[in-house]
């Protein structure tokens, strides 16, 4: 389907914005290098709450008067690092993506009811854009503010607390409404995000679980579309990223993305997996599923391809081996037995690892970079928002992950804010996406709980 676009020079006028390949039958993979992880570390990353737990302290959320309707009709407690405070900042039904304003106050999309919300810095929620078409990426550049609908994107002058004059950035973007698509769209919520030279990077999801039709669509699905600076058609710029919900530009100016992989993965391998007796190629194992595939956080390049569906990042040690530790650190991928059984589809050999990732259906969101230096062991680095998943037991927990940014890379994830879910797999809360801001705290957006809560680190 084609897509109308517009020029970036015409929004920079209104806003005065300064592989293919055959692999044997019987998937192959080498022993990864790593060496075996402590069996006590491999046990708390499948543990149903925070990962690292071990290193923060439970605190009680504060909750300012008039805000305490459920789920803090009750008290709440959340893990922190220590001498760090949590408190409700402001209440609003099903916040999404947020990104800060130029005169200081949180914008943040609610798709569910087709609206962008100001939150100034008493807690007070007032309506900015209504009306919209399920609203949820948000980015700045300058009084710029890029706003990405289901089907479109447009660049609005942001002024006093006002967003106007509207100018189409990209419009026609695959939604639920798509002809083509017969109302059946998966992943209609599209982020943006806005480069330093200017290019708009916009995230468009797939149709579907396995939607092999997504690679082909007039525009690509499952890809990270870029309008270049000053305008010009709407070229993909990343493939086969399933759901790249998160998206954000890093300190150096690489774009990065957070994804929400595919689920109900086969076993891969033809042998047994666990106690099985024969062969478990091909059948839909839960214990398998509930880590498989990782969660890729990835540096996207022009023409990068992350996989999706016939490769799968594969974290395991030693792949396919049940009990296995993990590495989420550049995990390597492993062929789709569903979709790529022979790997004539794509030779998943070809494909660079991805630079960091989260466990399996860890359902990261909303993805941004630290503006300001945390206190250690935190640093500069990125914030991801963990929703948690939906089709494992236990659950993943939902959490607010960081890692810690050096030489144009991603550590390994650290649980910044967790206890949102208890042992039995019960949640109060599932953030969505985490932001700094202008006064170093950080602020999360929950759309179970409807909150935005206000994270503080200890003075430095």
């Amino acid at each position: 389907m084609p897509v109308r676009r517009s020029t970036l020079a015409t929004a920079a006028a209104v806003l005065l914005l300064s592989a293919c390949g055959t692999a044997p039958d019987a998937q192959s993979a080498a022993v990864r290098p790593a060496a075996p992880r402590d069996p006590a570390t491999v046990d708390a990353v499948r543990a149903p709450t925070a990962a690292n737990a071990a290193a923060l302290v439970p605190v009680t959320l504060t909750v300012p008067s008039g805000m305490n309707a459920a789920p803090f009709d009750v008290p709440r407690q959340a893990l922190v690092p220590q001498g760090w405070t949590l408190s409700v900042y402001a209440r609003l039904k099903a916040p999404r993506l947020a990104a800060w304003a130029p005169d200081g106050t949180l914008l943040v999309s609610v798709p569910q009811d087709g609206t962008v919300r100001r939150v100034s810095a008493n807690g007070a929620v007032t309506t900015l854009l209504s009306g919209l078409n399920q609203p949820h990426g948000l980015a700045f550049a300058g009084s710029g503010l890029f706003l990405a609908q289901s089907n479109r994107v447009d660049a609005y002058t942001y002024s006093q607390g006002t967003a106007v004059n509207p100018v189409p950035i990209a419009v026609g973007l695959p939604d639920a409404k798509s002809p083509e698509l017969g109302g059946q769209y998966a992943h209609a919520l599209k982020s943006v995000a806005i480069g330093q030279d200017g290019a708009v990077y916009i995230s468009v999801g797939s149709t579907g679980n396995i939607s092999t039709g997504d690679l082909s669509a007039t525009p690509p699905r499952a890809s990270i579309l870029r309008v270049p600076p000053g305008g010009g058609p709407t070229q993909p710029f990343a493939v086969g990223v399933r759901n790249g919900t998160g998206l954000a530009v890093a300190p150096d100016g690489a774009v990065w993305t957070a994804v929400n992989n595919r689920d109900n993965i086969q076993y891969p391998f033809n042998r047994p997996y666990g106690s099985a007796t024969g062969s478990s190629l091909g059948q839909v194992i839960p214990d398998y599923v509930r880590d498989h595939p990782a969660e890729p956080l990835a540096k996207l390049t022009q023409g990068r391809n992350l996989g999706w569906p016939y490769c799968n990042p594969d974290p395991d040690v030693n792949p396919g081996v049940k009990g296995t530790a993990f590495d989420y650190s550049a995990p390597p991928f492993t062929r789709d037995q569903e979709t790529n059984p022979t790997g004539a589809k794509l030779n998943c050999s070809t494909l660079a690892p991805v630079e960091q990732s989260l466990g399996g259906h860890s359902a990261p969101l909303g993805l941004s970079f630290t503006t300001t230096a945390l206190p250690a062991p935190y640093a500069r680095g990125a914030l991801v928002g963990v929703h948690g998943s939906w089709n494992a037991s236990p659950p993943r927990a939902p959490e607010v992950s960081f890692f810690t940014w050096a030489n144009g890379s991603l550590g390994d994830q650290q649980t910044l804010v967790g206890g949102f879910q208890s042992s039995s797999g019960a949640r109060w809360g599932r953030p969505v996406a985490a932001v700094q801001g202008p006064d170093r705290a950080i602020y999360i957006t929950d759309d179970q709980a409807g909150a935005i809560y206000r994270l503080v680190p200890p003075a430095a």
